[in-house]
């Protein structure tokens, strides 16, 4: 797996340490003081020095990355996880890393920027990402909706993700319209709503059709 899919781990550590290549470039503009915790509203609630900001975070995410890439590639049934999935989980780190840099940098150059509209745009279009592949996702340990019901029957992986697949595309669709929108607040009832609703479907499905068979 990792051989097949050594230029997707290189660029996914390249665009993970982006941030800090751009630390660098700005570092006379940066404070030696920079706010790396944010509160829901994207407000600063708490700092750490410039080395940490620009180096330490980035590199922290590599190893999170590394976890990522080291789980799956030992997962008894990698062979079901295909390149577009694996795609898929090359991609989770590095976006959270541009995600940060952004909420980092914006507030450490005094830039104005709406961070509950840029999570819930980002939210939503992760949702849309995902949902499209969630059909596409053999049974696994790794990815997709692991649940004990999903792990113990085939049928109930598929269904449930088939399911899965058209309601996060769908929910992700509204979530992004509704941060273009303002509405951002939205966001967190659409996450809680887009996590329970395939938990309920598969377990459902396993009492009508799987239940003491």
């Amino acid at each position: 797996m990792i051989k097949k899919n050594i230029f997707k781990i290189i660029l996914s550590f390249a665009v993970t340490l982006l941030p800090m290549v751009v630390g660098f470039i700005l570092w006379d503009k940066l404070p030696d003081q920079m706010a790396t915790n944010f509160d829901i509203s994207g407000q600063a609630a708490g700092y750490s020095s410039k080395m940490f900001a620009v180096v330490g975070l980035p590199l922290i995410l590599i190893a999170c990355n590394l976890l990522c890439i080291g789980f799956t590639a030992a997962d008894p049934k990698r062979k079901n996880i295909d390149g577009k999935v694996f795609g898929i989980i090359l991609c989770i780190v590095p976006v959270c890393s541009l995600f940060c840099a952004t909420l980092i940098y914006k507030d450490a150059l005094g830039i104005s920027l709406n961070v509950s509209k840029l999570a819930s745009i980002y939210t939503g279009i992760v949702f849309v990402g995902i949902g499209l592949l969630l059909p596409k996702c053999k049974q696994n340990y790794t990815v997709g909706i692991k649940l004990p019901w999903t792990l113990h029957s085939e049928d109930n992986w598929n269904k449930t993700h088939a399911f899965g697949g058209k309601l996060w595309t769908i929910g992700g669709v509204l979530l992004t319209v509704a941060g273009l929108l303002g509405y951002s607040y939205i966001t967190f009832i659409g996450i809680f709503v887009l996590a329970f609703v395939p938990i309920i479907y598969s377990y459902v499905y396993y009492r009508k059709n799987e239940f003491d068979k």
